[in-house]
């Protein structure tokens, strides 16, 4: 049986503490089943274990960066642990801990906690860290957000990272709200040809991977480079943009298999305009089944006023 690990992510004073300590302290969550509770970062909010309506709750602190993946199963050996409750370190990578744990564990579910007041400069200053986090988790926490305050900013912060992250907004007053903010594709896709912007390519790319069956017989048009498949040079190539996620050191190119007859006449890096058919089936590219294009028209252009785009 895997052993399912809830991991609660975030910076210091985020808030990550007070949440992990009020749902021990609830018996919808704790019914008494042996728990591993293991602090990554020590903040100054402390664990209270004779709250909890059972006792079957073990604390360990490891750091994040040494533990080992031998550790760890000695630690969930030690308590006979049935799950495994973990707060992470704001300021690493979440994959520090997660490439280290034992095969048997699986993360059940990941939730970032942030603190309206300050998440904004964090995402300005250490803008990798704060996508890392976003982009992995299932549901964002934003609290500690004073009545009345535009929660608009931190919607778009979190939707460019992760389209399917839920939103939870808590304020100071006490009151919680779910976000519910419409968030549009900036393009029509129910249109007969959908024209997607330069500036949108990025969030086209996205939403046309994770959502491919909305895509489904529907033609795009759209600028490009072009890329050559490797593996399948004939009658394929690979039109697609540059994309900067959250800083330099992440940019890939984001392209989409296109079939095209004349693909070996093609130039690698030069631009276009695609006009083209979409299908989804198995490619290689994927690994699996994914948007696969059949290109209608391709018309030589200028590039693209930004060479990279982003979300």
């Amino acid at each position: 049986m895997p052993i399912p690990v809830y991991a609660f992510t975030g910076f210091l004073d985020a808030g990550k503490t007070k949440f992990i300590q009020d749902t021990l302290c609830d018996t919808r969550f704790n019914a008494g089943e042996r728990t591993l509770l293991l602090i990554c970062e020590e903040g100054e909010e402390e664990y209270d274990i004779s709250a909890y309506p059972h006792k079957n709750v073990y604390r360990e602190c490891v750091e994040q960066e040494e533990v080992t993946t031998e550790e760890l199963d000695r630690l969930c050996r030690k308590h006979k642990a049935q799950r495994v409750v973990v707060e992470l370190n704001g300021m690493l990578m979440v994959e520090s801990f997660y490439e280290k744990m034992p095969e048997d564990w699986q993360v059940a579910q990941e939730v970032m906690f942030a603190d309206g007041s300050t998440i904004m400069s964090y995402n300005n200053n250490m803008r990798s860290l704060v996508v890392n986090k976003l982009q992995g988790c299932e549901m964002v926490v934003f609290n500690r957000i004073a009545p009345g305050t535009d929660v608009l900013p931190l919607h778009k912060l979190a939707r460019a990272v992760n389209r399917r992250v839920g939103i939870l907004y808590e304020y100071t007053d006490g009151r919680t709200e779910f976000d519910e903010i419409e968030d549009p594709l900036p393009f029509d896709i129910n249109a007969p040809v959908i024209e997607v912007k330069d500036e949108d390519y990025a969030i086209f790319y996205r939403d046309l991977v994770e959502n491919a069956k909305n895509y489904k017989g529907k033609t795009v048009s759209f600028k490009a480079q072009i890329a050559k498949l490797r593996k399948e040079k004939e009658g394929f190539f690979a039109p697609g943009r540059f994309v900067m996620t959250c800083c330099v050191d992440d940019i890939e190119f984001m392209g989409i298999p296109c079939k095209y007859e004349k693909a070996a006449e093609l130039k690698s890096r030069e631009w276009i305009q695609l006009k083209a058919k979409v299908d989804v089936r198995f490619h290689s590219i994927y690994r699996g089944v994914g948007p696969v294009l059949t290109a209608l028209e391709i018309t030589p252009t200028e590039a693209a006023e930004r060479d990279v785009c982003t979300f």
